[in-house]
């Protein structure tokens, strides 16, 4: 190698060139994929802060059972709504969520947007959902029913769940609600059917059903 240092020769030439790239080569912690690496974790660290930070404030607002969505949501407004207000405050009280959310995120990568608020307010609404399915197990439990119509005046029902859970209490839990074209005894039936196939509940299980304010002649014929 010393010998071959000798014969280098200018500065732009070839060898030099040659001999420059043979370094960066053999230096691989200034290696573009090793750059790459290093920032991709860097990113991946940032997304996770944001998610989490997003996510936390979806199931705040979810358990006080506030509105996540303002009438005014642009930057100039004195009052986004519960969702974008609160992460704003969250984020200045905190150095770490402060320096990879708003202004210091991509526009594109904000996690803030009404979709991703669905996105969360769902993913939360699953995990709920499953916790009430595991906590019924194998048990008996009771269905209450009660039939509301929307702001668009479309036919739903509202779906609560009453059992015993393994420490000997009464429970009752919102499971869902579930659209429906009319309020009939067979279109509730079918709607009842497909809920409990989706969430793995068994009609055998069922021993108590209550329905407010849905027109139903024969009560018996849900089961």
């Amino acid at each position: 190698m010393e010998r071959f240092n000798e014969h280098i020769g200018a500065v732009n030439s070839c060898h030099n060139d040659a001999k420059i790239q043979f370094e960066s080569f053999q230096d691989q912690r200034h290696s573009v994929s090793n750059v790459l690496r290093s920032c991709g974790h860097e990113i991946d660290i940032a997304y996770r802060t944001r998610l989490t930070t997003a996510l936390d404030v979806t199931r705040f607002l979810l358990k006080q059972g506030l509105a996540f969505r303002g009438n005014d949501e642009s930057t100039s407004s004195s009052n986004r709504g519960n969702f974008l207000e609160l992460f704003e405050w969250y984020s200045q009280r905190n150095t770490e969520i402060f320096e990879v959310v708003n202004q210091n995120a991509l526009a594109n990568n904000q996690l803030t947007s009404p979709m991703i608020q669905k996105n969360l307010a769902h993913a939360c609404a699953l995990e709920i959902t499953s916790v009430i399915i595991n906590d019924i197990g194998d048990n008996y439990f009771s269905l209450i029913v009660d039939e509301s119509r929307d702001s668009s005046v479309k036919e739903q029902m509202g779906v609560v769940l009453r059992y015993v859970n393994k420490e000997g209490r009464v429970i009752e839990r919102f499971l869902a609600i579930v659209h429906v074209s009319d309020t009939t005894s067979l279109c509730l039936k079918d709607a009842i059917d497909s809920l409990f196939a989706q969430h793995g509940l068994s009609l055998s299980k069922l021993r108590g059903q209550g329905y407010m304010e849905l027109q139903i002649c024969e009560v018996s014929s849900m089961v």
